[in-house]
């Protein structure tokens, strides 16, 4: 299953892509990173069998195995590519928001979007390496 981040501006050279670009190198599957303009910009085409998640304020807490649980499940069940998406400063509408099958949110504070996409290509990591029984998560 692709794990595809599809995110809002330019993260550029910096600590913050190395750290996007360290998590993701790790993860034994195929990955991709799209970014577009903060405003505009195509889409890339949503195949039918994709799974959109967006990362909102509004979305669910969930803890690291529940998220690994649910991406083993979904790419069990034939899911081909896994879309995460981070939104421009306003984040996302409420039409936006219906069209997704997850909303996450890394807690109640506003991260800067750098730092969002570094939190969840380690979340991604990790996520894949508790399916691959891998010792990386610790469960305390």
């Amino acid at each position: 299953m692709l794990l595809h981040i599809v995110a809002r501006g330019r993260i550029g050279r910096g600590p913050e892509a190395d750290l996007v670009d360290r998590y993701l190198g790790r993860i034994a599957g195929p990955t991709r990173v799209t970014e577009l303009p903060d405003t505009g910009g195509r889409m890339p085409p949503r195949a039918p069998a994709t799974k959109l998640v967006m990362l909102d304020e509004k979305g669910d807490q969930t803890g690291s195995l529940a998220f690994a649980n649910l991406l083993g499940r979904w790419r069990d069940d034939g899911t081909r590519e896994c879309r995460f998406l981070i939104g421009a400063a306003d984040g996302f509408d409420d039409a936006q928001r219906a069209e997704a099958d997850l909303l996450i949110a890394f807690g109640r504070a506003t991260w800067p979007h750098l730092l969002a996409r570094a939190m969840l290509a380690e979340q991604l990591f990790r996520a894949m390496s508790i399916l691959a029984n891998h010792p990386y998560h610790r469960e305390g």
